[in-house]
This record gives C-alpha cells, structure tokens and sequence, in this order.
C-alpha cells in the first residue's frame, strides 16, 4: 500500500481535550475563547473539513432533536473528483457521551456571543471566518497546550503540525482505536469519503497502533 496515502499525524483524545482547555487560557481574548474551544469540538465531533466548516450557519444546527445534529448541505461539501455528487447530510453532534457537553457548550456560545452573525464561527474582521484564520486558531491552541501530534514514523511531531485535518485523522483514531464498536465502514461515513477504499488507505494502520 502506497503509505504516502495514511494520515501521518492525529491527536489521542486526552490530547484533544488539552486543546479544550487551552481555549480557556489567558493568552486568548475573552470573548474568543468559547468560540475557539467550539471550534475544536465540531471538528472533532464531526470530522468535517476546514472548508466545510467555516460555511456551517447557525441554521444547519438542530440542538432541540432527540439527537442533535448539523445539516450539511450538498452545497458547502468538497466536490469528489468523480462523477459522484455529495448530497446533504444529517451529522449526528459526537460519538459519545460527550454530545451533551458539546450541545450545551452550543447553546451558551450562541447566547453569549459577542457578534450576531449567521455564521457559527466570525472572525473579528468579518461575520465568517477563513480556513487559514481556523488553521491559526488551531495551530495556536496546540502550541499553547504544547500538543505534539502521533506520528506515523513512531514517536511525536511538533505542535505547529497540528491542523484542521489532523483532528479529522483523530476522529478516525478515536473510532478504530479508542471505541471498539466502529470499523472501516463506519469511518468511511463519518468522514463521507467517496469509497471504502479511500478509508482503508488512510487508515488501515490505526487498527495496529
């Protein structure tokens, strides 16, 4: 197997929770802070892709459902370079018993939130953030946490390595290593990657880790 194809970096979950707590620091402008450590939750809650994410509007939230999800329409999903199109998906809000946490974390930031904006996560320049602006913020709360992503070469990596994406590597780590009830399958809809077969190359080393 081509290993050029594995995701080379991801986060265990204590790591991840470092990052939530890091959100909270100091260093970070009040007012940023919950939305910052929301940021982090989604990404690993849902496994989106920073592109995905920073075009998520307050309306594709469904907190009151027996099981709260984000709708994620055909329109902000990457484009596969098939002849296959995404269509909308209902994204159940985490894999564990962390959903409530996230949904009540939600709910908070959305009441108390220093801008009024249809998009979940403005900036301080604008009513929506960049992906570059979310890879800083990422990359930010990994340094300050001193948060060295898994490596696929054995051993640790730097926290400036730390990425949007390498949490949605987590997700995957979180279900194949972490929870025993998920496979492949299950990844490869979580992450909606076009075929089983894009999953299997990414992630079939997880499994011995």
């Amino acid at each position: 197997m081509n290993s050029n194809t594995r995701a080379k970096t991801w986060l265990k979950p204590e790591q991840v929770r470092e990052l939530h707590a890091a959100a909270q620091s100091e260093t970070f402008l009040g007012y940023l802070r919950d939305r910052n450590e929301l940021l982090i939750r989604l990404l690993y809650d849902t496994g989106l892709r920073v592109g995905e994410l920073v075009q998520l509007d307050v309306d594709y939230l469904h907190l009151d459902d027996e099981q709260p999800y984000v709708g994620i329409p055909a329109s902000i999903q990457k484009d596969y370079p098939t002849d296959r199109s995404p269509s909308y998906v209902s994204m159940n809000l985490g894999l564990d018993d962390s959903t409530q946490d996230t949904v009540l974390r939600l709910r908070s930031y959305l009441n108390t939130r220093w801008k009024d904006s249809e998009a979940i996560f403005p900036s301080r320049q604008s009513n929506r953030m960049t992906t570059e602006s979310v890879r800083r913020v990422v990359r930010s709360l990994a340094e300050e946490a001193d948060v060295r992503p898994q490596s696929i070469e054995g051993g640790v990596g730097d926290p400036s390595e730390v990425t949007p994406h390498t949490l949605r590597h987590s997700v995957a780590y979180r279900m194949l290593h972490e929870e025993n009830d998920y496979t492949l399958y299950d990844v490869r809809n979580r992450l909606r990657h076009a075929t089983i077969k894009t999953t299997e190359q990414r992630y079939d080393h997880f499994d011995r880790v």
